[in-house]
């Protein structure tokens, strides 16, 4: 298989997901399907949307989608030459969190919401390895609204095949262990998607 392919993993899939120097839970469904289209209604209304100019390879671009960063006082988060100060949690995002810690037992503090505003909307390839993350992040990613395809490549094994899983409406993908040390991810444009997207990274800020 070229390096260039990325396996898609089947959409059958569910529970833990083996890969080499990581660990991945993904769970479709996390949010019921009508309880999602409800949750995506109410995240598109809300007002914090913006869109970020970041410093990236020592210039400052627009971020090719829009962000809001809610958390506990204190749960400043910084990357790509910007920090940003926590807003108070939305009810939804609130019951979304304790949701994750009493059926997961992840504590998490804060959540970086991202909104793709149709296929041209992106994410790059990152990890989410920041200090004020702690020696071996977790993030909880909850997905609602248009399904993209979410990319993984190891970031020193040449020998391993970058993997690719859609991320559906309602689903969860959980990333811990040394993921984001020894993996990084990214969200690639989608001509053929005309749909919004809101993904939630629920993080611990330490």
């Amino acid at each position: 298989m070229s390096a260039r392919q990325a396996p898609l993993f089947a959409p059958s899939t569910r529970g833990a997901i083996a890969i080499p120097d990581g660990e991945l839970l993904y769970l479709p469904g996390f949010v019921p399907r009508a309880e999602a289209f409800a949750l995506l209604a109410e995240l598109l209304a809300l007002p914090d949307w913006e869109q970020l100019r970041l410093h990236i390879f020592g210039r400052d671009v627009d971020a090719p989608r829009l962000t809001a960063w809610y958390g506990d006082p204190g749960a400043r988060y910084g990357y790509s030459g910007i920090v940003h100060e926590p807003r108070p949690w939305p009810p939804a995002l609130a019951a979304l969190r304790v949701r994750l810690r009493c059926e997961l037992g992840l504590e998490l503090n804060s959540v970086l919401a991202n909104q793709y505003r149709n296929g041209r909307d992106s994410m790059g390839w990152h990890s989410d390895d920041e200090p004020e993350l702690g020696p071996s992040p977790v993030v909880a990613s909850i997905s609602v609204g248009a399904e993209r395809r979410f990319r993984l490549r190891h970031r020193t094994r040449k020998d391993l095949d970058p993997l690719a899983l859609t991320l559906e409406h309602g689903s969860l993908l959980v990333m811990r262990g040394q993921t984001q040390h020894c993996w990084a991810h990214s969200l690639p444009r989608s001509e053929r998607c005309r749909e919004p997207r809101v993904n939630l990274t629920f993080r611990r800020v330490v």
